[in-house]
């Protein structure tokens, strides 16, 4: 919370940055849940081409086409969401060691610099590798494969606009904590941080987690 001129207190979710990253983030978590649900029927495609194929001698390229196309389809749906959760894996030794002002200035700059033009360069060239497919009709090269190739691909350029969005909906909300700070409401860039999976350090939420055990475990003796 913070105080304003007048003396109310404001929230940092009332932030106008915060507000949008927060609609940015309902729909990519509503994609993110389609795209998990593709789990389901590729899980039982898979076990059924197991078994067909190992007690019935029996296999099927559809099947095994399909296969890889949910696997696909799931991952481009869970893009954005994975982004936006910080589930995604980071290599950053030096950075967790960083303090959040400066954790949130990196992500700000990587964002800009890198995720946002890699996103728009890969949709561009997606569009015209999806329209390619669907104007020559384009189907799997096996005989008895699957076919409308197209919509598979369509997959890739709307997969990169979900990590887009994404990474915009993370700027938004690293640049109102950025702004608050520069404001001087330290308490509200504070309670705002906390939302802010990219700023956390798991290393010290481990310690404080493994601490918080044993001292239950020393309260239980």
């Amino acid at each position: 919370m913070s105080m304003d001129n007048s003396g109310s207190v404001q929230a940092p979710e009332r932030h106008p940055l915060v507000r949008f990253s927060r609609a940015l983030d309902r729909g990519l978590t509503f994609a993110g849940m389609v795209g998990s649900w593709l789990a389901i029927p590729l899980i039982f495609i898979i076990i059924f081409d197991i078994v067909t194929r190992r007690f019935l001698v029996l296999g099927s390229t559809k099947l095994q086409e399909m296969e890889w196309h949910l696997h696909a389809a799931l991952f481009l749906l869970a893009l954005g969401f994975g982004y936006l959760r910080n589930s995604h894996v980071r290599i950053e030794v030096v950075r967790e060691r960083f303090s959040q002002l400066w954790k949130a200035r990196l992500e700000v700059t990587g964002i800009t610099l890198f995720l946002i033009p890699y996103a728009a360069l890969v949709i561009w060239f997606g569009l015209d590798f999806a329209q390619r497919s669907f104007s020559m009709d384009e189907v799997s090269s096996a005989l008895t494969g699957l076919s409308h190739r197209w919509i598979i691909k369509s997959f890739v350029p709307f997969g990169m606009l979900l990590l887009l969005a994404a990474g915009v909906a993370v700027l938004l909300r690293n640049l109102a904590y950025l702004m608050l700070l520069e404001t001087g409401q330290t308490a509200a860039a504070l309670e705002l941080s906390k939302s802010l999976p990219e700023l956390r350090n798991p290393e010290e939420e481990l310690r404080a987690a493994a601490a918080q055990e044993a001292q239950a475990i020393r309260g239980e003796q």
